[in-house]
């Protein structure tokens, strides 16, 4: 005969649906009990409704995150001889910067350990992006990752499923149960993958606006501070950029074209929006890994960047060098009439590049890797009636129809500039 179990999931949920504080040793058990399928989910959906509507203090959160790592591994780092940082992104449209970043840092001799995941609805997935890359292989060993971060110091893999394992079951409910926007339990979901992998320091790079997971500006602020604090308490350096993610950023949505457009970067090139997010994320990390001074603008103009790179794809089967994946089939979208793109909105294009067969609506769904839409103009931009605004890339031309109607209304042209707004809006530190 089992013992009993030492508290009770009603007794929890009603701590947290009467404003309570939960104590520690009942919020470990629910998160324990949960993963181990003795607490229902509809129990679970309960708990994370009340958090929904009545938050959590500071220490619940930590709590509650240092519960979902203990749920699976923990990986180590110590032994490389070299700092190890990581950057994380709440995502968005037309966000590759993980690809230029990862081996623009590495470059410095700072470790940088990637577990990057795989889009689903209207944001891309890092993954998708460099499988657009032949022979690339997402998925590594635990002895491959650290050889890797030993010799090349970038890798950008699939996260291994023994990371934080509890954090999975609760992901997939509160996407069923409308608390998907419950800031402790997205803040204890992203911090509890990033805190097991490892890594000594972190930078997050939290988005707000109409492409953002987080589309208030406040709501954004409190979860970037939130999971500031959650870094600091687990004793992972920790600090965040809070960035606009109304219009798209570069030039490109997709995975093959994403992938073309880092390579610019790297090369000394590339659109000023990716640049400046590149070169303002790696700043942060390498103060992070004890290199505040280094100058990363100088390793992406002298091909010290790309040498890394070049390394980076090459330790994972990929090649550097190869074609990327072309599409069989574009539609080209005219300035009806000249004046300045005053708007572009990021959400439509997005979700128009998912129609287009970028993205997928379920995570089982094939990604066309060749599918997307590259912009040729850009807000504030002056236009010529006639000029291609942007392209559509896909494989079966009956998808343009659809993702034509998303983007109904997504832009505009005027005759006035649209006031200039900053690409980074805040940073924020313990």
């Amino acid at each position: 005969m089992s013992a009993p179990e030492p508290f009770d999931a009603v007794d929890v949920i009603r701590i947290k649906r009467d404003k309570g504080q939960v104590p520690e040793d009942a919020l470990r058990w629910m998160v324990d009990a949960y993963t181990r399928e003795y607490v229902a989910d509809s129990q679970m959906a309960a708990f994370a409704m009340a958090v929904l509507l009545n938050g959590m203090t500071r220490d619940e959160i930590r709590v509650m995150t240092d519960a979902m790592i203990a749920s699976g591994e923990r990986m180590s780092f110590a032994g490389l001889g070299k700092p190890t940082v990581d950057k994380h992104s709440t995502g968005g449209v037309g966000d590759k910067i993980t690809l230029p970043l990862a081996p623009l840092v590495a470059s410095f001799g700072v470790a940088v350990p990637q577990l990057s995941g795989r889009g689903l609805g209207h944001t891309g997935g890092t993954l998708d992006k460099l499988e657009s890359i032949p022979g690339w292989r997402a998925a590594l060993s635990n002895d491959e990752i650290t050889a890797q971060l030993r010799g090349v110091g970038a890798v950008i893999c699939a996260a291994g499923t023994g990371l934080a394992p509890a954090d999975k079951r609760l992901y997939a409910l509160r996407d069923v149960t409308g608390t998907v926007e419950a800031i402790p339990l997205i803040a204890s979901s992203i911090m509890s993958k990033k805190i097991a992998e490892g890594t000594g320091a972190l930078v997050l790079d939290v988005k707000f606006g109409g492409g953002a997971f987080m589309r208030d500006v406040d709501m954004a602020r409190e979860l970037a501070r939130t999971m500031v604090a959650l870094g600091t308490d687990s004793g992972v350096a920790t600090t965040a950029l809070l960035t606009d993610m109304n219009t798209p950023l570069g030039l490109t949505i997709g995975n093959a074209n994403e992938v073309r457009e880092s390579v610019e970067v790297l090369a000394g090139g590339g659109p000023a929006d990716i640049v400046e997010l590149t070169v303002a994320l790696a700043r942060e990390m390498l103060t992070l890994a004890g290199q505040p001074d280094a100058d990363v603008e100088k390793a992406l103009q002298n091909g010290q960047a790309m040498d890394a790179w070049r390394e980076m794809i090459r330790a994972q089967d990929g090649d550097p060098d190869a074609a990327l994946p072309a599409p069989r089939e574009t539609h080209t979208v005219l300035a009806p009439a000249s004046g300045v793109l005053t708007r572009l909105d990021a959400l439509p294009f997005g979700i128009a590049a998912w129609r287009l067969g970028a993205g997928r609506a379920r995570a089982q769904d094939p990604v066309i890797h060749s599918a997307g839409i590259d912009l040729h103009a850009r807000p504030g931009d002056e236009v010529q009636a006639g000029q291609p605004l942007f392209t559509l890339l896909a494989d079966d031309d009956t998808r343009f129809g659809r993702a034509l109607d998303a983007l109904e209304g997504a832009w505009e042209i005027g005759a006035d500039a649209p006031a200039s707004t900053p690409l980074v809006l805040e940073r924020i530190t313990a």
